[in-house]
This record gives structure tokens, C-alpha cells and sequence, in this order.
């Protein structure tokens, strides 16, 4: 009797567990970086948190495109053929070949600067079709103020980024007009692959008394390289992103990527729970930390003000 009643027990297990819904959510980003790598940890985890586990109740995918263009089309494919209960695109090179692969999947992008320019969505309010997400717009009249306040006789800073990211295009327009309203020019230094980052920070020497990375994946991505022309030539490196400040910027004030990936998951919920993604408004990444590196700032010929010091959320030491 025992016996039988273990083994209706088990039985039960198994029914329940079978019963248990699994749902499928893919991510993607077009280059891994520890800004996007903690976008999506940030995902994951929101997703655990709110009861969808890895190898219980969710199945949760992941590929980058290693910057590669064509990669992040064929990804998109391949995520599409799976048929995923949503698709999460990390960044706008990586969303627009999602949205371009399907019309019917729903996708919650993240990181994407201005999904209107980008061709994602309608309207903020609205996007339409089977599209929403999170804006990672950075706070850029924050770094203008944070360039004078490190550097009060500047009067050019070098704008380094990717043409080819529509994102990186949006921001250097909003950079200039802000910091034109400052009293501050811009030089432009295009690098298309991050092999030409190098070189297109040596562009800047002599022309600029700053370099700025905006939340470009093909800079960050070559960031090291960056670090390496800016100590070389006393050329003070700040960043749109804080996680650049641990690999050697010298300051940002910035969002928190897991932070931004956390808030990606509420809307990925959103939409498991069934509501229409097109109709759910594209919202903005939240919080601002201030991150310095004083040993980067000294390497780079500049001292930091105590006032900065005093406020930052994080001192790198």
C-alpha cells in the first residue's frame, strides 16, 4: 500500500512539473561589453526574482554578435525560427535586426539611446506593432557640466564614435547643441570598426582638451585602446557609461546597466502576463551614479576637484 502511494505521489510530481509553463525568453546584444553583459544579468535575474527560473519554468537564451552587423541579422533569424515568447535586443544595432526578422514576436529592447530615430517605435507614448522597451538616454547636459567642472579651461572636447550606430549619430547632435549652449566646440573622431579606435583617438591629439565616449558599443568595446592614447598624450578621457570608469576613464556620471536590465524585466513580465507590447510605453532608464578614478585622472595629467571626490557614488581605487 506504501509502495502505491509513493508512486502516485511521484506521479503527481511529474504531472504538476509537466504542467508547469515553460516560457522562452532570447537576448541578444551586438558586442559584449560590461555595460551590456550587466544589462543582461540584470534581465535574468529581474526574470528569477519575479518567479521565472533558468532550467525550471524559463528557458533563457543568449547570443552576442561579437560587433559583427551580419552576425546580429543571423542571431535575429535564428531566435525567430525558436519561436521565443520574447525577444530581449541589447543595444539599437542588435534591435533593429530583430525588429527587421519579425513582426509578430514580441520584443522589449534595452539600451537603445532614441528608438524613434532607430525606426523601433511610433512614438514614445505608443510604439506600435510588437515593439516596446528601454531607453539608456544619457543624461548629456550631466557630462557637459562634469567636463567644466573637471577641466574649466576647456574649450574643445573630441566626440569618439561609430557613424555607423544610429544611436552614437543621435547623441552626437544632442552633445553638440549642448555643448555649443556651454561654450564648448566639438570636434568629431569616427571610428567604424573597433580596430580603428586607436587611431581615431590619436585624431583627437593636439585638436581637443578632452576625449568623450559616448554609449557607443564599437568605442567601449576598444576602450582599452582608448585608455592607452589618452595616457600617452595627457588627454583626460570621460565616459557616458560608468562601467568605462573601472577600465580606466577617469569619470561619468552614468546609469547603473544591471539597474537598467532590472527594469528591462518588468516589462518583459508585462508582456508574458499578455499585454500587447505596442501598446505599452517605451520607458527611460533611471538613477545616476557619479563613478571617478583618481589614478586614471592622474595618469591622464588632471587632478580631480574634492567636491567631485566628495559627491561620487563610487570612488575606483
Amino acid at each position: 500500500m506504501r509502495k502505491i502511494l509513493l508512486m502516485a505521489a511521484a506521479s503527481l510530481a511529474l504531472a504538476t512539473a509537466a504542467s508547469a509553463e515553460t516560457v522562452k525568453v532570447a537576448v541578444t546584444a551586438i558586442v559584449e561589453h560590461p555595460a551590456l553583459d550587466a544589462v543582461r544579468d540584470g534581465v535574468r535575474d529581474g526574470l528569477k526574482e519575479a518567479g521565472y527560473s533558468a532550467g525550471e519554468n524559463l528557458e533563457f537564451t543568449y547570443e552576442s554578435a561579437q560587433g559583427n552587423p551580419a552576425t546580429a541579422a543571423q542571431i535575429a533569424r535564428d531566435f525567430v525560427g525558436s519561436s521565443p515568447d520574447v525577444i530581449v535586443p541589447i543595444s539599437t544595432p542588435s534591435a533593429q535586426a530583430v525588429a527587421a526578422a519579425t513582426r509578430s514576436i514580441p520584443i522589449v529592447f534595452t539600451a537603445v539611446t532614441d528608438p524613434i530615430a532607430a525606426g523601433l517605435a511610433a512614438s514614445v507614448e505608443e510604439p506600435g506593432g510588437n515593439v516596446t522597451g528601454v531607453s539608456d538616454l544619457s543624461p548629456i547636459a550631466e557630462h557637459i557640466a562634469l567636463v567644466k567642472e573637471i577641466l574649466p579651461e576647456a574649450e574643445t572636447i573630441a566626440f569618439i564614435y561609430n557613424p555607423g550606430e544610429a544611436n552614437s549619430v543621435a547623441l552626437l547632435n544632442l552633445f553638440r547643441e549642448t555643448a555649443e549652449e556651454q561654450g564648448l566646440s566639438v570636434v568629431e573622431a569616427p571610428a567604424n570598426r573597433s580596430a580603428d579606435v586607436q587611431a581615431a583617438a590619436r585624431s583627437a591629439v593636439g585638436k581637443a582638451d578632452a576625449i568623450y565616449v559616448p554609449t557607443d558599443n564599437t568605442i567601449v568595446s576598444a576602450l582599452e585602446s582608448l585608455v592607452a592614447v589618452c595616457e600617452e598624450n595627457d588627454l583626460p578621457l570621460i565616459s557616458a557609461d560608468t562601467d568605462s570608469v573601472e577600465r580606466g576613464a577617469l569619470a561619468s556620471v552614468g546609469f547603473n546597466y544591471y539597474e537598467v536590465g532590472r527594469q528591462t524585466a518588468e516589462v518583459v513580465i508585462r508582456v508574458l502576463n499578455g499585454e500587447d507590447p505596442g501598446m505599452i510605453p517605451v520607458t527611460f532608464a533611471t538613477g545616476t551614479d557619479l563613478v571617478v578614478n583618481p589614478k586614471a585622472a592622474e595618469a591622464m595629467g588632471v587632478s580631480l576637484p574634492q567636491d567631485i571626490l566628495d559627491r561620487a557614488t563610487k570612488v575606483v581605487e
